[in-house]
């Protein structure tokens, strides 16, 4: 097999969403798999709705994930030389010709068009005019009329398009500018691009593409045409599927590990694997094994992939991490020492970083408001004396290890006859303002001494308020 090379190439007329990170990263295993290039590429010809910083939004996004290029990115409107010498090719050839049809006209006979029932297309006025190429110019490709255009794709199997379908598509407008299906054509030739992995909304596209090549005398790549990504309800995905910008994922506090599993196992497998590490991605990952169908994306089992991933990440780096998340909390440089001790007893608990964070807060500030219902609960009048005796002995302790407080609540324990739970959840919401955190032993030995005694003594004076 020659030198594989795929492509990933967005418009940056908005931010990268799940299906194109999707698109991304089967292109991207595809060339890692084979130790291939993957290209990005950067259509911006759209002159009115590309923007300078999603282009750049797109950049981070594929950084964040770890899709690293190995050319580009290159840029569709610094390649408009390029368009214009393969026109030149293709009116040499007579494959294509050019059309002054006023949009109006355009508009009026595919008005027209529909009102008959009839498939809206170009109606070859131009065709045989012999019009020079000029400023209100747009060219056309003259699409055969008879036979079929078939090609295998990867994925798919075999498909065929009835050339009669297809009218004569503009190649490029009259402000010079070229469409789609013409640049990716120019691009993918002189890119020398050996795999097209696009998704399956993109075939009506492909037989329009192999028809000019085929004018071009160009070898085509091969195509794959994957499936997309639905909503768990089937329907298109969307907002409320949880089809969020890429960089929104980051923000909510998923690890780029976990999101690149998930949509690795979206429409693709490798047995009854469900978790990978990169490398395995890149060891197992063929277009054979890609499915027909299309996916559903579920936001729960994306959460468990993270947790999964939160609980492998070593300590260090996701102390690293968390700071990053406990900055819009209002706590910015925290110790990193501290933050090391903090991060193993929320690591179990947080199926985000946005999670582990909120669940961390306590450890850095004060516990008030306590939450009500835990108040209601647990300081009351009548924990009030087992709240204070709990104070007295743990004034009293020389330090506050695991062994001596597991003592220390024991014997208070066996003198008092309470459960467990009933002496440590008025302790706990006075440390956490809580009633569910990491075990109490921890928090007090994290906390230190000094500052449990002064939150149990900030609980005690709320009570009596």
């Amino acid at each position: 097999m020659p030198l594989v090379r795929t492509r990933f190439s967005p418009s940056p007329t908005g931010s990268l969403h799940l299906g194109g990170a999707h698109t991304a990263l089967f292109n991207w295993l595809f060339a890692r798999h084979h130790l291939g290039v993957f290209i990005l590429r950067i259509e911006d010809t759209d002159r009115e709705r590309s923007e300078e910083r999603y282009v750049q939004e797109i950049l981070d996004a594929l950084i964040w994930l770890g899709l690293n290029w190995d050319e580009g990115p290159h840029r569709q409107s610094q390649r408009l030389h390029l368009y214009r010498e393969y026109i030149q090719k293709l009116l040499e050839v007579g494959a294509a010709y050019c059309c002054d049809c006023p949009p109006a006209d355009l508009e009026a006979r595919r008005q027209a068009a529909l009102a008959k029932g009839e498939k809206p297309r170009y109606d070859g006025h131009c065709r045989d005019r012999r019009l020079k190429l000029g400023p209100r110019t747009a060219v056309r490709f003259r699409t055969p009329q008879t036979g079929t255009t078939i090609w295998r794709d990867l994925i798919k199997g075999p498909i065929a398009f009835d050339n009669q379908e297809l009218d004569d598509l503009v190649l490029t407008r009259a402000d010079g500018l070229p469409t789609y299906n013409f640049a990716v054509v120019v691009d993918d030739i002189t890119m020398e691009v050996t795999h097209v992995i696009r998704g399956d909304d993109h075939i009506p596209n492909t037989p329009r593409q192999l028809l000019i090549y085929e004018a071009l005398k160009a070898t085509p790549p091969q195509f794959a045409h994957m499936p997309l990504i639905l909503g768990k309800d089937r329907g298109k995905l969307s907002k409320r599927h949880g089809a969020l910008s890429i960089l929104a994922y980051l923000e909510m506090g998923f690890l780029p590990e976990a999101l690149v599993n998930y949509l690795a196992r979206l429409g693709w497998s490798h047995g009854d694997q469900e978790i990978f590490t990169r490398g395995e991605l890149m060891q197992y990952f063929s277009l054979e094994q890609v499915t027909k169908a299309a996916g559903e994306f579920d936001l729960d089992k994306l959460r468990w992939l993270n947790s999964h991933y939160i609980k492998e990440m070593p300590t260090p780096e996701l102390a690293r991490l968390l700071k990053y998340y406990l900055a819009p909390l209002g706590i910015t440089d925290p110790d990193p020492a501290y933050l090391t001790r903090v991060v193993p007893t929320l690591k179990a608990r947080s199926k985000t970083m946005v999670v582990m964070a909120e669940k961390a807060g306590f450890f850095f500030r004060d516990p008030r408001p306590y939450d009500e219902n835990a108040v209601n609960k647990f300081l009351t009048p009548q924990t009030t004396p087992m709240l204070k005796e709990i104070f007295r002995r743990l004034e009293g302790l020389a330090e506050v290890s695991e062994e001596a407080l597991n003592e220390l609540f024991n014997d208070l324990a066996a003198q008092t006859g309470l459960k467990m739970i009933n002496l440590a959840q008025p302790v706990r919401v006075a440390l956490t303002g809580q009633t569910a955190s990491p075990g109490l032993f921890d928090i007090i030995n994290i906390l230190g001494k000094k500052e449990t005694l002064k939150r149990i003594n900030n609980a005690l004076s709320f009570i009596q308020t």
